[in-house]
């Protein structure tokens, strides 16, 4: 808490600042249409794109983002987010049992800051948020901004912000149910309930995916199955004429297997992965939100103060009890003032407080079992301009960390109708990731050990796009981009134990490629969203692993008239990529290819009585064989049927 005084001081002076603005401000400004988030008229509007709340339309924002809507979700039978994430240019997904990866334009996984209803999800353990924990709630929506985002945000978010959205009671009013099940023993249901008086609004929502899986292992009998269960909640209440206070509130907690290495040097598979008989982990983490929002000028200005907790712990499991464990917890608090100068100026400051702390639970006694913890404070400035042909964004950040180097990002971006269906975007920033804990303290006995020595990592980068509208119906946006980044995090193996241990790379690592999406009405009955990414990941020439080169997938959907039924079939291709493959004894990786592969999924809908609906799914309709990561197999065919219920 030390820097809470400093915190203070900023905060009354952005207080001072804003006042003395507000003076010379129109009073009669308009600007942006500054409905309340549940009651947005627009599927694809984005809100994790600026710090003051405001909705932007994508057509005014001046880097690359793409919004997967609620109705996106439920065409395509979406249950793990992380499968609807292949669907997004730029997006590489890789998977096993207890772990998820996202990678965005090349980036590590922990480069890629999630938010649940404005939560901060990650591990601080890991450093990173295991997608595969986060199951589509009825009517959530996803906000993906891809390129850096430390200029807003802080450290995590070097390749980019995933933004994920819980439907409110005044959006999605009622009662939902859902059931279904089918191949491997799979039953999945969710449950949720919205309503909205004059002032206030609330919902409660519970997921459950359960599945007996299907065997990971090369010619292995072992089936790896998982069931998650979430427990959700999200309110708000205007207590007052501008003043409004929000809650929201999610207990996550996945059980599954999970299959091991062969660590025996002597054997012909040392090194795959193989069935390991009374593995399994539990995942379980707790978060919380609690917010006031004012406003003041009509409006004009706004004060917005939150305050956030994160509670995860990690536990795997073998034949003879507890193997390893983590415990990971963070308590964030926001102050957001947002000024609107008139119909196209629109200032912002933030501040935020942020303390992690971990704490290793793994028995032995090999690993430090205390606690410890960092702080942080960051200091934001965002300045946007929205006019009828330019749009322009800046933003500059200021961290102040008690462990590592103060550190100062920004990002700009600018955006030109060049005619009416033509527009030019530009944007440019920097990023930094801090190593997290087990990076820095991180111990398993005989195999790897942290590097307290780390340095942050710091990314620049830079993107040009243009998105052209094509009759009415359709829009195509293609943008190159290019980033550097100095001091990679990466794992040597130092002569002569060969245990492994973190490391800042002097080397430079670089992304660029390009990447394309289209959608478009193909006809009233029709539809088509379609995606594909090039991506050039190298570390002093060498290609970077799990970040395929091509990735691509297309989404076509029939509705029929009146919408008394429906049909969706995706298509989502991964290229080649390499992988690292600890088949030689001395644990120092070698590097394999992981094959090309092609996942084709097709559901039906159909409504049975008003309000029910009925529905089947296939994925991998052509039981692809795939492996995500080395050694380890993904599953094969499957089907669901169930039925849905709405009031």
């Amino acid at each position: 808490m030390k820097n809470l005084k400093l915190l203070n001081s900023v905060a009354g002076a952005a207080l001072v600042w804003a006042v003395a603005v507000s003076a010379q401000a129109d009073p009669a400004g308009e600007g942006l249409d500054r409905i309340v988030i549940a009651d947005r008229k627009r599927a694809d509007i984005i809100v994790s794109a600026s710090r003051s709340g405001d909705i932007l339309l994508p057509e005014n924002y001046t880097g690359s983002a793409l919004v997967i809507t609620a109705e996106q979700l439920e065409q395509r039978q979406t249950r793990d987010i992380a499968d609807v994430l292949r669907d997004v240019p730029g997006v590489a997904v890789a998977g096993v049992a207890g772990q998820t990866q996202i990678r965005l334009r090349g980036s590590e996984a922990n480069h890629v800051l999630v938010l649940v209803d404005g939560i901060e999800v990650s591990d601080p353990f890991a450093g990173e948020f295991d997608i595969g924990t986060l199951q589509a709630d009825v009517g959530a929506r996803v906000e993906v901004l891809r390129g850096p985002q430390s200029a807003l945000y802080g450290p995590d978010a070097i390749g980019g912000v995933i933004a994920y959205e819980s439907a409110s009671g005044r959006a999605v009013p009622g009662f939902a149910a859902r059931i279904e099940g089918g191949t491997d023993n799979t039953i999945n249901g969710a449950l949720r309930y919205g309503a909205a008086g004059d002032s206030w609004d609330a919902a409660l929502s519970a997921v459950v995916v359960s599945t007996d899986g299907q065997p990971n292992a090369r010619g292995g009998t072992r089936d790896i199955g998982r069931d998650s269960y979430t427990l959700s909640g999200k309110g708000a209440a205007e207590v007052s004429e501008g003043l409004q206070l929000r809650a929201a509130a999610r207990f996550i907690r996945t059980e599954g297997r999970f299959n091991d290495s062969d660590f025996d040097p002597a054997s012909p598979t040392f090194g795959f992965t193989i069935d390991s008989p009374r593995t399994r982990f539990t995942n379980e983490a707790i978060y919380a939100l609690i917010g006031a929002r004012g406003e003041a000028l009509d409006g004009r200005w706004t004060h917005d103060l939150s305050a956030q907790v994160a509670d995860i712990a990690r536990d795997t499991f073998g034949p003879f009890g507890r193997s390893n464990g983590s415990e990971g917890d963070r308590v964030k608090a926001s102050y957001v003032s947002a000024l609107r100068l008139d119909n196209a100026h629109n200032l912002t400051f933030a501040a935020d407080y942020e303390q992690e702390g971990f704490r290793n639970t793994t028995p032995g006694g090999f690993a430090f079992g205390g606690r410890r913890e960092i702080e942080q404070i960051g200091f934001v400035g965002e300045y946007r301009y929205t006019g009828a042909v330019f749009d322009l964004s800046a933003a500059l950040r200021h961290d102040i960390n008690d462990r590592f180097q103060d550190a100062t990002t920004f990002r700009i971006g600018a955006g030109y109708r060049l005619t009416d269906t033509t527009r030019l975007r530009a944007a440019a920033g920097s990023g930094v990731k801090n190593p997290g804990f087990f990076e820095l303290f991180g111990f398993v006995d005989g195999r790897f050990i942290g590097n307290d020595a780390l340095r942050p990592e710091k990314s620049t980068g830079w993107e040009v796009g243009v998105d052209q509208d094509i009759g009415d119906y359709a829009r195509l946006a293609v943008t190159y981009f290019d980033s550097e980044l100095e001091g990679e995090i990466f794992t040597t193996f130092p002569a002569p134990t060969f245990i492994a241990t973190p490391s800042n790379r002097t080397t430079q690592s670089e992304q660029r490629g390009v990447e394309v999406s289209f959608n478009a009405r193909l006809a009233e009955q029709w539809s088509l969203d379609a995606a594909y990414s090039y991506i050039n990941a190298e570390e002093n020439g060498a290609e970077e692993v799990r970040r395929p080169e091509h990735i691509a997938s297309t989404a076509v959907t029939w509705t029929a008239p009146g919408d008394a039924a429906s049909a969706t079939l995706v298509v989502r291709h991964n290229g080649a990529a390499l992988d690292d493959a600890f088949t030689d004894p001395s644990f120092v990786p070698v590097r394999v290819q992981l094959d090309d592969y092609t996942l084709v999924n097709l559901n039906a809908r159909v409504a049975l009585a008003e309000g029910i609906s009925g529905f089947a799914r296939i994925d991998n309709l052509l039981d692809e064989r795939y492996e995500q990561v080395f050694s380890f197999v993904s599953p094969g065919r499957s089907a669901v049927v169930g039925v849905e219920a709405r009031f």
